[in-house]
């Protein structure tokens, strides 16, 4: 969701700077078209013709020569969650496992987690690795299987792969996150004085992955000021001591009593909102602003505020309390602010990156540029703050800012205080599985483009 601590490449400045000549021209156009849109680059050509193009040009016009970018849904989610032929081992690697490797598989209760991977079936059975499977998981789903079943469809049709680090390592950390609980207003009170934004206007997402497949699942965010791209406002900006002056002002969807609870929130990604008539809204990711994430609880320690081993979630709540006055300044110098949009709140659960509900112990969080999402993983790590073995099917259906590695894992616990306190305490070593379709060989040559996947012009 966030992006990493990197600086861009000389290919997103070109990129970036042909795009805001672009938009600067759009601005004195009489219909200039909405800059809320990403606007991908999806060849080399594109982004040639978006460089040459006229300052006193629209973006309409200036790319209506230009080749565009699929727009069938289906088919670029089936591309998000292709399995790479072979794994960047600058990032990790896949090793064919025996199924005896994964330690209690047969003390599992898989059903959960079938009904799981069944719910993101539709992004994957476009790929004719996975067609066969989701229609067995479909029928099988349908018919309300148990424990032997769900265990069988797995043992049955899938290959185990241990994911392993560059450097051949295969332990990697878990945390948790879950789905918090807020309490606010849709209006603003004395107690309820801390908006929840939706995306801005002025936000210009730039996609550049189809021109630099390197730079897939990064993207640059910024504003435009006078004829530049610049970087969108930080969270001091937005948060300000005056709410009154915040660039965002208008965007609330609602307020809330907790500025501490806020920012959590925005780790999460998702939470419900809890209004004074006892009705509940429930909000999720919708954008980022662009900065990196810098962790609360690593500043906190090394400024001596707090000791390693009482810097969990509930740890720096605590400190909270404890210093007001020094609350807005740590906060601050994390940059990175996550804008949310409103969701179904009868769901039963919240939407992860995949599109579908989150399910409570069987969704997890990873980086998708080592293990795509929908696939089954099995996770074999220990329950929070202790060593009693934690040995699970999970499903990957989510990422995150601090979610990068191979191995990483961020274990989604489920909604309130009690997955709260479980999530908050979760700093583990793991080892996992990916489940991959029999017959299906990610570390070998690629096959070529079935005609199920529209090519990219």
């Amino acid at each position: 969701m966030k992006l990493p601590d990197t600086m861009p490449s000389p290919a997103i400045i070109f990129a970036a700077a042909a795009l805001a000549v672009l938009l600067a021209g759009c601005a004195n156009s009489t219909a200039p078209p909405p800059v809320t849109t990403a606007i991908p680059a999806t060849t080399t050509a594109a982004a040639m013709c978006l460089a040459a193009a006229p300052v006193d040009a629209p973006v309409c016009k200036a790319c209506a020569a230009c080749p565009t970018p699929a727009t069938d849904l289906a088919a670029r989610m089936a591309d998000e969650v292709a399995i790479p032929p072979v794994v960047d081992p600058a990032r990790g690697r896949l090793e064919k496992s025996p199924w005896s490797q994964l330690t209690d598989w047969d003390s599992d209760d898989p059903t959960d987690a079938l009904t799981a991977f069944e719910q993101g079936c539709p992004m994957l059975k476009t790929r004719v690795e996975w067609a066969g499977v989701c229609a067995t998981a479909s029928a099988l789903v349908a018919g309300k299987p148990g424990k032997q079943s769900a265990a069988q469809f797995f043992r049955a049709n899938f290959q185990p792969y241990q994911v392993l680090n560059p450097d051949d390592s295969n332990s990697g950390t878990v945390t948790g996150y879950y789905e918090p609980l807020l309490f606010g207003s849709r209006t603003r009170t004395d107690r309820f004085r801390h908006p929840v934004f939706a995306p801005p206007q002025d936000l210009i997402t730039v996609d550049l992955a189809d021109t630099y497949p390197d730079l897939k699942h990064r993207r640059l965010r910024g504003r435009i000021v006078g004829n530049k791209l610049v970087p969108y406002y930080d969270r001091a900006d937005i948060e300000g001591i005056n709410p009154d002056n915040s660039p965002l002002k208008g965007l609330e969807i609602a307020w809330v009593d907790n500025a501490v609870d806020l920012f959590f929130l925005q780790i999460q990604g998702s939470g419900q909102i809890q209004l004074p008539d006892g009705s509940r809204i429930r909000v999720g990711y919708a954008d980022q602003n662009g900065h990196p994430f810098r962790s609360l609880a690593g500043l906190l320690i090394r400024r001596g505020e707090l000791r390693a081993e009482r810097a969990s979630m509930q740890g720096i709540k605590l400190w909270a309390e404890r210093n007001p006055a020094k609350v807005r300044q740590f906060m601050n110098t994390n940059p990175s602010y996550v804008f949310f949009k409103e969701i179904p709140a009868n769901g039963t659960g919240p939407i992860g990156t995949l599109g579908v509900p989150l399910t409570s112990g069987r969704s997890i969080a990873v980086d998708q540029r080592v293990i795509p999402l929908g696939v089954p993983v099995f996770l074999s790590t220990t329950f929070p703050n202790s060593k009693q073995p934690l040995n699970r099917l999970m499903v990957a259906q989510d990422t995150g800012g601090a979610i990068a590695g191979a191995v990483r894992v961020d274990f989604y616990w489920g909604f309130g205080d009690e997955a709260g306190a479980l999530a908050g305490r979760m700093k583990q070593r793991g080892v996992k599985w990916v489940l991959l379709p029999n017959g299906y060989d990610p570390n070998a040559t690629p096959p070529p483009a079935t005609a199920s996947i529209a090519a990219t012009p």
